[in-house]
């Protein structure tokens, strides 16, 4: 089957941008003071020889997508490699057909091969498949944004059968019940210009003056949390845990959820960095909650990845967490089959995210729907373009509560370009972000009128003009 309206990938351009934080980031065990994030540029080829461009974003944030025990310097060597051997292999396939179709297909029958080629006969580590899944994720945003691009119309409005070749059917099991129908069937109709915005409490952020040993450099912003709170009369606050310290965490929920109470704050999640091993951690630290702090307890609304990342090597049944709180996947969720794995577990939510592609987080998405399982969208601290698919993913998902955005917290200067276009995006204003600035073409990002001089790119391959 083909469409008039299919577009096939002439051309890719990949820019690398430097960004530093202005106060670290903890990912699981690690520390992120900097990162580089991946600007993809994409040439797309109609099937009238009218040719496009889109462009897509994402941090390349190594500590999150491939921990372990290489220097981060070099698993950001890697991944940056590997978006040079993307471009160059996306270009060469010259399929026809939809971003959804141009997603899946080179996800489920070209990512793996190019990983293992990419990784074989080298001298360290190799590099994993969520690694690989962020690499891929500005390709694949850039797409869909060239696609509404060539269609002058909101890339949203394409998910549907009037552009798409192949029904929900065609991806997902069981295939009866997803027959007939397209990611349109699964998304918000009318999405909120408004989301709530989520902060997050890193491990290492100080609550109060009186915890801020090392103060950053002055650049105006917020320090303390009691800060943020004030500032951007924060509603919602993501409390990020060790994972193998039990009094640690619990003392901080307590620490941090006294705050909320006392500043007004409606709601509280807790994510426990993927450290935790057994679900009696988790169960202990919320019943102690329950008995000793119980307005806390009512405030936190869910609970976020405890423990390891692959699902499969660690098959943990995790059904009395998920009695005693909403239960995310976040890392696990690399695809909807993860998914459908992850909920015979126990877990009863799902976190998507942009960087494991905007394909994937649709099928994902359309999976946990029609499954009954909540939905969030959080944040790679996406500064810059990224932050713009990002909030629509959370707009047209229906979120449990608005969606988390933290990188005006960790690197606000880098976004200040994009900020002077959307400055709702990049700036917490009653405790929410808005898109009401974004363009009625792709994924609105007007990049015509953001003033960004971008660096010598790292690879060109195919048509650029």
């Amino acid at each position: 089957m083909s469409n008039p309206a299919d577009i096939q990938v002439v051309g890719a351009e990949l820019y690398i941008l430097p960004v530093k934080t202005r106060m670290p980031i903890k990912f699981g065990t690690e520390i992120v003071t900097w990162v580089n994030c991946a600007r993809v540029r994409v040439t797309v080829a109609g099937r009238d020889g009218k040719r496009s461009h889109g462009w897509g974003e994402t941090p390349l944030s190594a500590q999150w997508a491939w921990p372990g025990g290489l220097p981060h310097s070099v698993r950001d060597r890697r991944m940056r490699e590997f978006c040079e051997l993307l471009a160059t292999d996306l270009v060469k396939q010259r399929q026809w057909g939809h971003p959804m179709e141009l997603g899946a297909d080179f996800q489920k029958n070209r990512l793996d091969s190019l990983l293992a080629q990419f990784n074989h006969g080298t001298d360290v580590e190799p590099m994993p498949h969520l690694a690989a899944l962020v690499c891929l994720s500005a390709f694949d945003l850039a797409i869909h944004d060239a696609y509404g691009n060539h269609l002058n119309r909101p890339t949203y409005s394409t998910y549907n059968r009037n552009f798409m070749n192949r029904d929900l059917g065609e991806y997902l099991e069981p295939r009866e019940m997803f027959k007939g129908k397209y990611p349109e069937d699964f998304l918000v109709p009318n999405p909120p210009k408004s989301l709530v915005a989520w902060h997050l409490v890193g491990g290492l952020d100080p609550l109060t003056e009186a915890d801020d040993g090392q103060p950053s450099e002055e650049d105006g912003q917020p320090i303390w949390l009691s800060q943020w709170i004030a500032r951007d009369r924060l509603k919602a606050l993501k409390i990020k845990l060790r994972g193998n310290d039990p009094a640690w965490d619990y003392q901080r929920i307590v620490d941090v959820g006294k705050m909320a109470i006392e500043w007004d704050v409606n709601w509280l999640s807790a994510d426990f960095n993927c450290t935790v091993r057994e679900p009696a951690y988790v169960n202990e630290i919320l019943d102690r909650l329950r008995d000793e702090a119980p307005n806390i307890y009512g405030i936190l609304l869910y609970v976020e990845q405890p423990f390891a990342y692959d699902l499969m090597a660690n098959p943990i049944d995790v059904h009395g967490v998920a009695s005693r709180k909403p239960l995310f996947m976040d890392e696990s969720a690399h695809n909807w089959e993860l998914v459908r794995m992850g909920r015979s577990l126990g877990w009863s939510g799902v976190a998507l995210k942009t960087c494991k592609t905007q394909a994937g987080a649709l099928l994902s998405l359309c999976w946990a729907k029609a499954h009954g399982m909540a939905l969030m969208v959080q944040d790679l601290a996406n500064p810059m373009l990224a932050m713009i698919p990002h909030a629509l993913l959370a707009a047209y998902t229906g979120t449990i509560m608005g969606v988390e955005t933290n990188a005006s917290q960790f690197y606000p200067a880098a976004s200040d370009l994009e900020a002077a276009i959307h400055p709702g995006l990049y700036r917490r204003r009653g405790g929410k972000v808005n898109w009401e600035t974004v363009g009625k073409s792709g994924f609105g990002y007007r990049v015509e009128e953001i003033a960004r001089t971008l660096p010598t790119p790292a690879v060109v391959c195919g048509e650029m003009d």
